[in-house]
């Protein structure tokens, strides 16, 4: 019997005072001034249809009489189309940058591609090496064809997605998606783009073998692809087990590519009792 389970809550979308931000493009120390000002932004921005401030919210932040106090808050995305309506010279090289992602999107739409060749020259830049960038590719075009099956066999939404991911990652590895970023030490970041590449080849494998698994069975639902899931971790576990017997070392490390620090705190991993 399988017994499914959420992952755990996700990382909340960092949100950030909007008259903060406005009064630093602005350059206006005085903080009345800068709401004044934000206020008949979006007053304008309301005239013209935008659908930014409805995606602004409310939340109490320290003011500066150290009291609570109302504000509106936003997350990166609303904040970027607000820098885009100020007109600050603060603002320019902002605006520069996402006319240039915009460019580069439209781009990849045309010729895909372009994207892939981005990817890797974005991990060259950040010290990857030729053979991680190669077992990157390989692994992301396998869970592509996972996530297809799996949309294609009524898995619906980011929570099942995660359920199921989840499921074949605590299986072949011993420990949940969270606690392998916690081993590495990451936060925000992208959890494959911080394995090495046997992490990499076991995460592959474990999904390869659970699209399989679920191909052969014609998996539907959340229910069967999660059987499907365990089996195919299962056996990437297996040859997991098996190298590390053969090599003394384990697969599941703490390694990662963030800029060192002097001292980070040393969390256990499968194996450390």
């Amino acid at each position: 019997m399988i017994f499914l389970y959420l992952p755990p809550t996700p990382t909340p979308t960092p949100t950030f005072s909007v008259v903060d931000i406005v009064a630093a493009l602005i350059q206006q120390p005085d903080y009345q001034t800068a709401r004044k000002y934000w206020n008949k932004l979006k007053e304008r921005l309301k005239k013209e249809g935008s659908q930014t401030v409805t995606n602004c919210h409310q939340l109490k932040l320290v003011a500066g009489d150290g009291k609570m106090r109302l504000t509106d808050v936003a997350d990166p995305e609303t904040l970027l189309r607000i820098i885009q309506s100020v007109p600050s010279p603060k603002a320019e090289p902002i605006k520069l940058w996402l006319a240039k992602v915009g460019y580069e999107r439209m781009q990849d739409m045309g010729d895909p591609a372009r994207s892939i060749d981005r990817a890797r020259e974005y991990w060259r830049q950040h010290g990857r090496s030729e053979k991680w960038i190669q077992q990157r590719m390989m692994g992301q075009e396998t869970r592509n064809k996972l996530t297809d099956y799996w949309k294609d066999h009524e898995i619906k939404g980011e929570e099942e997605y995660s359920i199921l991911t989840n499921i074949i990652h605590q299986e072949w590895s011993g420990v949940s998606v969270k606690t392998h970023k916690d081993i590495k030490g990451l936060k925000t970041q992208n959890l494959r783009d911080h394995m090495t590449e046997a992490e990499l080849i076991f995460t592959a494998l474990a999904e390869l073998s659970t699209r399989q698994i679920a191909e052969s069975v014609e998996a539907t639902g959340i229910r069967e692809n999660a059987e499907a899931g365990e089996k195919g971790g299962r056996i990437s576990k297996k040859a997991r087990l098996e190298l590390e017997q053969k090599t003394g070392k384990r697969v599941v490390t703490d390694e990662n590519f963030l800029p060192p620090v002097k001292s980070r705190k040393k969390i256990k991993g499968p194996g450390d009792e």
